[in-house]
């Protein structure tokens, strides 16, 4: 799944997990044996290899062998700290529940509504409301005060970074650990902008609106619009996403892909294209933006250029005449040019990503 999604289905993953376990558990001092006469692995090994979760930057890992939470990254929920109230203490969902009805509701149908009920039948002291909203006793004495309580809004009064905080005291790690210091956070987003954990608006990580690709172009309309080009990545047909390439958490590169480059990026599906070749052709090598433009364009193949004219911008009088774009050099002028008929360039030099062919310094085919 994409990356924003999978720490919700992976804390769902842990109780089914979890579950499993036991099963397995009571079968292993039943059996004893398996059919074929091997010892069945003990529950400590199976979770050792279990693939680790990053719903916790502090969670026991499976290296660990200590038994899995009931439902990790809620099963150690605390209330979470409200610098603007430090004096309040907790009062408990139902206390909440008297007020905020409404909001219940559709919190009733959320991801996090499931794991933190689960986790507070198991353990009562684990909180439900006041896990992500901190004690409510002061906002209770004085609703209509701002700060009293952490709310996810721009005008609710508690500060971005608390708010973050707050929900980095559960998600940390993982894809999340570059998001200090990310052009994101720079710019002053909070969860809250992108992810409403409050009720049920998308299937894809508590989005705030229906997609992943939606929620994005809130802000970056620009690049939106880039995708209805007539060549365009297959965003709109939703075959595709903007957390495919990038993670909007936060990464060592500017525009925060989620490689170390844009040709390791663009190699994830188009691998054909990676090479090694026995000719390779330097500007393919450098950077695939080079010739692409990412999202969408109006010429074929996402080409920033039309071809030749995106050929002639480094090999202008190389072998050929560097006036192909005159009139009389087309299909139906005095003096038509073969570089222009057909797919341009392309015509002969078809393996211009590079080629290993024995005859294929130049690229042809």
């Amino acid at each position: 799944m994409r990356e924003t999604s999978t720490g919700p289905h992976i804390a769902l993953a842990g109780i089914l997990c979890l579950l499993a376990l036991r099963n397995l558990s009571a079968q292993e001092s039943t059996s004893g044996q398996s059919q074929s006469g091997q010892s069945q692995p003990s529950m400590a090994e199976i979770i050792k290899m279990l693939p680790s979760t990053d719903m916790l930057s502090n969670a026991p890992g499976p290296s660990t062998g200590r038994p899995m939470p009931p439902a990790p990254g809620f099963a150690t929920a605390h209330v979470a700290d409200n610098p603007l109230a430090l004096d309040a203490h907790a009062i408990g969902e139902k206390t909440c529940l008297a007020c905020h009805r409404l909001e219940a509701d559709h919190f009733s149908h959320t991801l996090h509504s499931l794991g933190l009920h689960a986790a507070n039948r198991s353990d009562p002291r684990i909180p439900v409301c006041e896990a992500c909203h901190g004690p409510g006793s002061q906002h209770a004495a004085s609703p209509g005060t701002p700060g009293l309580i952490i709310a996810f809004t721009k005008s609710g009064g508690t500060p971005i970074e608390v708010q973050t905080r707050t929900c980095l005291n559960c998600h940390g790690g993982g894809p999340r650990d570059h998001w200090l210091g990310s052009v994101h956070q720079r710019n002053g987003l909070s969860c809250s902008d992108c992810h409403n954990p409050m009720a049920k608006f998308s299937v894809e990580g508590t989005m705030a609106k229906v997609s992943i690709s939606d929620t994005c172009a809130q802000c970056h309309k620009d690049i939106r619009l880039q995708f209805n080009r007539r060549s365009h990545m297959p965003l709109p047909e939703g075959q595709m996403s903007c957390d495919d390439c990038h993670n909007p958490h936060g990464t060592l590169t500017d525009p925060l892909l989620k490689t170390n480059t844009v040709n390791e990026t663009c190699y994830q599906c188009h691998a054909e294209k990676r090479g090694p070749f026995l000719f390779e052709h330097p500007p393919v090598r450098e950077s695939c933006l080079n010739c692409h433009t990412p999202h969408g364009s109006n010429q074929n193949t996402l080409l920033v250029a039309p071809v030749p004219i995106l050929c002639q911008q480094c090999h202008a009088t190389n072998y050929h005449a560097g006036s192909l774009q005159t009139r009389q050099g087309t299909a139906v002028g005095s003096n038509p040019e073969p570089q222009l008929m057909g797919r341009g360039c392309l015509t002969c030099h078809a393996n211009i990503h590079g080629s290993n062919a024995p005859s294929g310094a130049r690229f042809h085919q």
